[in-house]
C-alpha cells in the first residue's frame, strides 16, 4: 500500500449545454445500463483530431459532439449507434468502437459512417468498449460486453493493419480503456469490475505472457479511461469515485485529480498547446473537465492517435 499521494481539483472545461443535449430521454443503451432511467447525455471517448478539436462520444443517444478552442460546441454526428471509445487515425478518420456494430469508422469531412467489424470469427462482438493504436496501424480494442466477477470472459483483441485478427485474452472481468507504452512492447488495461489495471506483456511474435497486475485499487466502480503520458506515467480515470489518479511507471500514486461535478470520471486524454493537460469527461453532469499535469511528467505522445 502507498501514502495519499498530493491532490488537485480540476477545473470545468466544456459543458454540453442543455439546449444542445436536448431533454433527458430513454434509450436502449439506458434501459441495460440504467434500468431506463432517461439522460440527456453520457459522454465518454474523448479524442483531439489532427486540427486540435476535442471529440467525444454520446453512448447513450447514438452521438458525437465536438469542441472548439474558444469553447463553442456543436454535434458532429447523430445515428442508430451506441459509440463507446474514440480514436483518430493518421488519414483523419476517426475509428469508433461501437456497442451495437463493432468497430466503425466516421469521415469527418464528409460524414460518411462505415461499418469495418462487426464479429470476432463468425461470433458478433458482446459489446466492443475502448480501442488504441499502434504506430504501425494495429488496432487494440476491448470487448467488455456485460462481463465481471460473475463472468470473467471479457476479451482484448488486435486487429492488425493487414485485415488478420488475434485474440489476445477471453479472461478478464469487464476490459475497458487500455493504453500502449512508447516501446510499445506492454499494454496496460483497465479492468473495471476487478478493480486494477492489467499489465499485458506483448512479444516479438505477437502473443502475450505473463500478464499481471500493474496497481490494484479499490472503491468506487473501479478504472474506466486510461491514457499514458511521455514519462511512462498513467491517468487512470477512476468511475464512481470521481477521481483520476496519475500512477507512475512503477505503479506508485503520483497524483489524485478530484472531479468538481460529478463522480462518473469516465475517460481522459492529454491536449492543450502543449500536450500538458489533461481532459476528462465527467459524464454525470456532461462535462469535459481540465487539469494541469505536474512537470515531472508531460505528456507529449500518447497513442491518442496515429
Amino acid at each position: 500500500m502507498f501514502a495519499p499521494p498530493p491532490r488537485q481539483t480540476a477545473k470545468i472545461a466544456f459543458k454540453i449545454s442543455d439546449q444542445l443535449a436536448g431533454p433527458p430521454r430513454g434509450s436502449h443503451w439506458l434501459d441495460i445500463h440504467f434500468r431506463g432511467k432517461p439522460v440527456s447525455t453520457f459522454i465518454e471517448g474523448p479524442s483531439f483530431d489532427r486540427a486540435g478539436t476535442l471529440w467525444m462520444v454520446d453512448m447513450a443517444h447514438g452521438r458525437l459532439f465536438k469542441a472548439a478552442a474558444d469553447g463553442t460546441m456543436a454535434i458532429a454526428i447523430e445515428y442508430d449507434g451506441e459509440p463507446n471509445g474514440l480514436k483518430f487515425h493518421r488519414d483523419g478518420r476517426a475509428f469508433i468502437t461501437d456497442r451495437k456494430y463493432g468497430i466503425v469508422a466516421l469521415d469527418p469531412v464528409s460524414g460518411k459512417l462505415t461499418h469495418l467489424l462487426a464479429d470476432a470469427y463468425g461470433e458478433r462482438f458482446r459489446g466492443v468498449n475502448d480501442l488504441v493504436f499502434a504506430r504501425n496501424g494495429d488496432l487494440y480494442f476491448t470487448e467488455q460486453g456485460q462481463t465481471g466477477l460473475n463472468d470473467p470472459t471479457g476479451r482484448l483483441y488486435r486487429w492488425r493493419s493487414n485485415g488478420q485478427l488475434d485474440l489476445l485474452l477471453d479472461n478478464v472481468p469487464s476490459p475497458n480503456g487500455l493504453a500502449l507504452n512508447a516501446a510499445e512492447d506492454t499494454l496496460f488495461l483497465a479492468v473495471t469490475r476487478g478493480n486494477s489495471i492489467w499489465r499485458v506483456p506483448l512479444l516479438k511474435d505477437g502473443a502475450v505472457s505473463k500478464v499481471g497486475v500493474f496497481i490494484q485499487l479499490s472503491g468506487g466502480g473501479g478504472p474506466d479511461g486510461i491514457a499514458l503520458d511521455a514519462a511512462g506515467n498513467l491517468a487512470v480515470c477512476h468511475i464512481l469515485l470521481g477521481v483520476v489518479w496519475l500512477i507512475s511507471a512503477v505503479g506508485e500514486p503520483l497524483l489524485r485529480i478530484d472531479s468538481p461535478t460529478g463522480r462518473l470520471t469516465t475517460n481522459c486524454a492529454f491536449g492543450g498547446p502543449d500536450g500538458k493537460q489533461l481532459f476528462i469527461t465527467e459524464s454525470e453532469s456532461g462535462s469535459i473537465l481540465v487539469a494541469d499535469m505536474p512537470e515531472r511528467g508531460l505528456p507529449l505522445f500518447s497513442h491518442q492517435s496515429l
